[in-house]
């Protein structure tokens, strides 16, 4: 039940939300957070395995996800100083806690398609 008057506020990193769900939409809604978050559920990655596993995404459109996954809190990027740069992503432990929440919308995304045999060409 909501209370006439009273709005609830939620700060986080700066910025002011006026609903949870705002919050969390931000943080890990669109087409490719969700997935970059589930790829990396298995643990760390170079840049590039992930950016392969990434069917269709840009090199931009990748660079983009991943910091703001990475100013979010959900993913940590490391550097190595090496020539080339190595550069690998993996999940915090925030990153981690939204796991079983991408786990439940993949399960989900499963009941709404008709089962088939996978086929690779």
């Amino acid at each position: 039940m909501i209370d006439k008057g009273i709005i609830d506020k939620y700060l986080f990193k700066g910025k002011e939300y006026f609903c949870s769900l705002e919050l969390v939409m931000d943080m890990i809604g669109g087409k490719w957070k969700p997935i970059v978050l589930f790829h990396l559920k298995e643990g760390t990655m170079r840049s590039g395995d992930l950016q392969r596993s990434l069917k269709g995404i840009s090199n931009k459109m990748f660079t983009q996800t991943v910091r703001e996954l990475e100013q979010t809190g959900l993913v940590e990027r490391i550097i190595y100083p090496t020539v080339p740069p190595k550069v690998e992503y993996k999940l915090t432990p925030m990153g981690e806690s939204v796991i079983p929440v991408i786990e439940t919308l993949n399960q989900w995304g499963k009941t709404l398609v008709p089962t088939k045999p996978n086929i690779t060409q």
